[in-house]
């Protein structure tokens, strides 16, 4: 027996096409769904490193995109204009939900397991006896008959409170988390992108949370001068702005768009790199952008510690290392009892998705 023999291991060559969608996606989140400049720089980095071949070119994969559903001919851009399809905008999620989190295992949808046994749809292997308010449903009448013979005996049957046995059900918590993006001017400054990380961790959560758990519920919202909420469907195209940064309303529309959801677990994910510097008073924006602004500073936390009270954990992911923002950081999260992430723009996705399934196995109130 000559045992085991190894090789190295040489992983498939991608074709053209799958090399040049890989590069394609990653463009378009960048320019924020605008085809043509994707294809633009997707035809200088061709030139650069000579991507297409002889027999595969830039018209073919363009022509490819079409015939698989993932762009559409768009008449009031000219004749050479294209718009992305459902199709492309679900694949960009997807690709973002693999890069950030890796290939999750597969699970059975809306499994969102604790270690806590409690209202469900499956049975576990734990027995107990009945109490007042258990339903019939969850009773095991062959263990129940079984008692009722051992207690009573065989000659007349007896069935007694104390003889029933309930089957308890694995719990499954489900949660409903409001997403707050950041799209202040300061998330393209100095040089550094922070808003194209900051979508492609909402589109990775917000396909993660459709396809594994359908029975959580994800709002994402982007605040500035004011907030307003984002569908899933609208993240590829998100653009930061001339803005300020108004916390205030992105926790109130955060808080707003939880009250609706029937979940009892709620919780708040807030990205962002900057510390409050608007809000809204009397009827006009109340800005500032120098330092920590009190009358700002004090509606803020006087919201977070609204949050609180209502339940809600407002978990604050700080792309910035600026201590005294640090200090207000720390400051917001002791008055609303929530968490706070210091991190990079490179480990932003590991860290959401490491608390959003921390907080899957627990209550989060």
């Amino acid at each position: 027996m000559t045992g085991f023999r190894f090789s190295q291991y040489l992983p498939p060559d991608k074709s053209v096409f799958d090399t040049l969608f890989e590069l394609f996606q990653e463009l378009l989140v960048y320019t924020n769904g605008d085809v043509t400049e994707a294809l633009d720089w997707l035809n200088q980095l061709d030139r650069q490193y000579q991507i297409t071949t002889d027999e595969y070119g830039m018209g073919d994969f363009i022509q490819d995109l079409q015939d698989k559903g993932y762009l559409q001919k768009d008449e009031p851009q000219g004749p050479g204009g294209f718009v992305l399809t459902a199709k492309m905008e679900q694949s960009i999620r997807q690709s973002s939900l693999e890069q950030i989190f890796g290939k999750l295992k597969k699970a059975q949808k809306g499994d969102h397991r604790t270690k806590f046994s409690g209202t469900g749809d499956e049975n576990s292997a734990d027995r107990r006896s009945f109490q007042y308010g258990d339903t019939a449903d969850q009773i095991d009448f062959g263990d129940s008959i079984k008692n009722a013979y051992i207690n009573h005996g065989i000659g007349d049957f007896t069935l007694m409170e104390d003889d029933l046995v309930v089957v308890e059900k694995e719990y499954k918590a489900q949660t409903s988390t409001a997403l707050m993006i950041d799209v202040s001017h300061s998330m393209i400054l100095y040089g550094e992108d922070r808003i194209t990380p900051a979508k492609k961790v909402a589109m990775a959560l917000s396909e993660m949370i459709t396809t594994r758990f359908p029975k959580d519920t994800l709002d994402i919202l982007a605040f500035g001068n004011d907030a307003w909420p984002i569908e899933i469907k609208d993240l590829p195209y998100l653009e930061v702005g001339p803005f300020h940064t108004n916390t205030v309303a992105g926790l109130e529309l955060a808080m707003d768009l939880l009250r609706r959801r029937k979940n009892p677990n709620k919780q708040i994910f807030m990205i962002t790199d900057g510390k409050p510097t608007c809000i809204m008073r009397n009827g006009k924006h109340y800005k500032n952008s120098f330092g920590l602004d009190r009358i700002i500073v004090n509606k803020t936390l006087n919201l977070a510690a609204h949050c609180r009270k209502l339940g809600i954990k407002i978990t604050t992911f700080m792309i910035a290392r600026d201590p005294y923002l640090q200090r207000f950081v720390e400051e917001f999260t002791q008055v609303n009892q929530g968490k706070a992430f210091y991190t990079s723009l490179k480990g932003l996705g590991e860290y959401i998705f490491e608390d959003y399934e921390r907080n899957r196995r627990r209550n989060v109130r």
